[in-house]
């Protein structure tokens, strides 16, 4: 049941994370938890069951590409899918994103349309 999957929204924007996680509530996904960085973000992945992960890139301590990087070279993390979000639309940080394993990727404003969207497309792809 892709609806009881377990959201980690990292944001070092507070306002961004309540408006990601009011989004994903309202796209059916009421189960999520927020990190203000990577470097939380890993410590709440190491410790608590997650099935998803929707990552600003431009956070301080640790960003989105090495909280990124991290993931996907830890065993119990690697499978989990993560959407890359951020307020530039660089080509070369779509591409480092997409090689780095990011299932996803969406430029900040977005809509919950575009949100739904994005996540609905990653748990049909993975078969979450």
């Amino acid at each position: 049941m892709a609806n009881a999957l377990r959201f980690l929204i990292v944001d070092d924007f507070s306002t961004m994370r309540r408006i990601v996680r009011n989004l994903l509530k309202e796209s059916g996904f009421a189960d999520a938890d927020e990190a203000e960085d990577g470097v939380v973000a890993l410590n709440k992945l190491r410790s608590s069951k997650f099935d998803f992960v929707v990552t600003d890139i431009n956070m301080p301590n640790m960003n989105g590409f090495q909280l990124l990087t991290e993931i996907k070279q830890d065993e119990k993390l690697k499978q989990l899918p993560v959407l890359m979000v951020t307020a530039e639309a660089r080509k070369e940080d779509i591409v480092a994103a997409a090689q780095g394993g990011a299932a996803g990727y969406i430029v900040k404003p977005f809509t919950k349309a575009t949100l739904e969207e994005k996540v609905n497309l990653i748990i049909k792809k993975l078969d979450l």
